[in-house]
This record gives structure tokens, C-alpha cells and sequence, in this order.
């Protein structure tokens, strides 16, 4: 399961309020690539049929079954603030991370 904290889940629904299409929801994926090995990506897209499907704070999220592997248990946070990141995510699978928090192995 991926969660999204409150603060997440609003900038999800305010960036998807922006989109032309109202169908897609928010993906959250690995791929190969990153200081650390993987890194974290982000998109809104349609659902496809082998999709795992969660909801939190009222937003869908959806994951490969690949990346589900390494996202399980994952939480995502947004930080706006003056030294703010965008969205952080923590992820309890991860070996080690980059300083940039984008990448992990």
C-alpha cells in the first residue's frame, strides 16, 4: 500500500484539477535510473489493467505491479516551505537514498 499525507493528497487534487483529463489519476512508479540505482517518478495516467489501486486521503493512486514491489508501504508528503522538496516519499524498503531524496537503492 502507498499513502499520501493530507498535505500530499491536497497538491495531488489541486495539479489534477489542472488537468484536461479528468479520467487519469495519479501514478506513482520505479525506474531505473538516479544517483542510487532507482528512482521515484510521478505522473497522472489512466488506469491499465494490471494496475494495483489504492486510495488515500481521497486520492487514487495507481502502481505496476513492478514497482509495487519497491513502493509497498511507502508514504508520500509534500513540503512547500521555504526549503521545500515537493513531494518526499519514504520508503522503508529502501537500502539507502541520495541527498536529493529522488533516488534509492
Amino acid at each position: 500500500m502507498v499513502t499520501l499525507s493530507n498535505r500530499a493528497a491536497r497538491q495531488v487534487q489541486t495539479m489534477r484539477t489542472a488537468q484536461a483529463d479528468a479520467a487519469k489519476q495519479l501514478r506513482v512508479f520505479v525506474e531505473s535510473g538516479g544517483c542510487s540505482g532507482f528512482e521515484y517518478g510521478m505522473s497522472f495516467d489512466l488506469p491499465k489493467a494490471d494496475d494495483n489501486v489504492f486510495e488515500s486521503e481521497g486520492v487514487q493512486v495507481l502502481v505496476d505491479p513492478t514497482s509495487l514491489a519497491y513502493l509497498t508501504g511507502c508514504s508520500i508528503d509534500f513540503d512547500d516551505g521555504l526549503h521545500g522538496k515537493g513531494f518526499e516519499i519514504k520508503n522503508p524498503n529502501a537500502q539507502s537514498t541520495c541527498g536529493c531524496g529522488k533516488s534509492f537503492n
